[in-house]
């Protein structure tokens, strides 16, 4: 790797990029040659519908002229902006330079429209129409590729949009959830139980959020179930917010609720992880958008938008 960051890169990219200019000029020279007056003008031999012929004439001054001013513009840019290796350029311009001050100037013009919510309560906020709003905006730039533009989410991706939650749905929690992130941890559990003993334990869950469910498996199931789940989903399987446990009762499951799901779950196991968002974001952001997700399922009247798969 270290020859990569040697100075004989830099000399060999400022040396290709120089003699390409300087062989962009000489081609130029070369097909501006005028022809003589009265002289023959040769073809490149292609010739279409038998008699239009193309004729080897050298091309109009204007765009002769419209290429050497291309190669000016090239060399008066090498000098002001980087371009010749780890030459910097008399500007000492980057990418990452102009990022930060946009991204600077920005924040600057921002930041008293977040601020002016930062203190107010959550709940509040998520009556305000102008703060759901910009809630809303940052869920779609920041959140929606995992939970979808509607916040319902989809298979491995919680949905917003419903009263089922995995680490708790109040406004603190939420916030919580959004500026520090998440992380579940279900161990696999197919070596231990064996591939009826983990038939048994799935058919057990599936009695539990009333599905379809093979009896006899169930209650074998609900023997090793005490042994090996009841740990984080409780004694009823209803779960526990404090580790992220889900609720096994619910109809609707992060990773699905029906057998073949089930039976991958529990398995293979699964680790569930939800990036923190307060470096990205900030506190203010974070809080605002708190209570925008907290608004989708708290809407009044049930103006929400409805569950469609997944849970929190």
């Amino acid at each position: 790797m270290s020859d990569f960051t040697s100075g004989f890169w830099s000399i060999y990219i400022s040396i290709i990029t120089i003699v390409s200019i300087i062989a962009c000029g000489v081609l130029l020279q070369v097909m501006s040659t005028r022809k003589a007056s009265g002289s023959q003008v040769e073809t490149t031999g292609h010739s279409w519908d038998e008699d239009l012929v193309e004729l080897n004439n050298p091309l109009p001054r204007w765009w002769i002229w419209l290429f050497y001013i291309t190669i000016l513009f090239s060399l008066v840019y090498l000098v002001l902006y980087p371009g010749l290796g780890a030459y910097v350029g008399s500007y000492h311009w980057t990418s990452t330079k102009q990022y930060d001050e946009e991204t600077a100037l920005a924040e600057a013009q921002s930041a008293p429209i977040f601020e002016k919510y930062a203190k107010t309560d959550l709940k509040e906020l998520a009556a305000d129409p102008e703060a759901l709003a910009i809630g809303q905006k940052l869920f779609l730039n920041n959140c929606a590729q995992c939970h979808s533009s509607d916040a319902r989410g989809g298979k491995g991706y919680p949905s917003l949009a419903d009263t089922h939650w995995i680490w708790g749905g109040s406004p603190e929690t939420i916030k919580t959830t959004i500026a520090d992130g998440r992380q579940a941890v279900m161990p696999p559990w197919g070596a231990v139980l064996g591939d009826e003993g983990v038939k048994d334990v799935a058919h057990y869950v599936l009695s539990l959020n009333g599905r379809t469910f093979d009896s006899l498996r169930a209650a074998r199931g609900k023997e090793k179930f005490a042994t090996t789940c009841v740990a984080c989903h409780g004694a009823e399987g209803k779960g526990n917010p404090a580790i992220g446990a889900e609720d096994l009762t619910k109809v609707v499951l992060l990773h699905g609720a029906d057998e073949p799901a089930l039976i991958e779950t529990i398995s293979k196991g699964r680790i569930d992880t939800m990036p923190p968002q307060k470096a990205l974001l900030g506190e203010a952001r974070v809080h605002i958008l708190a209570a925008y997700v907290w608004s989708l399922s708290n809407a009044p009247d049930g103006a929400g938008p409805p569950p469609k798969t997944g849970a929190k």
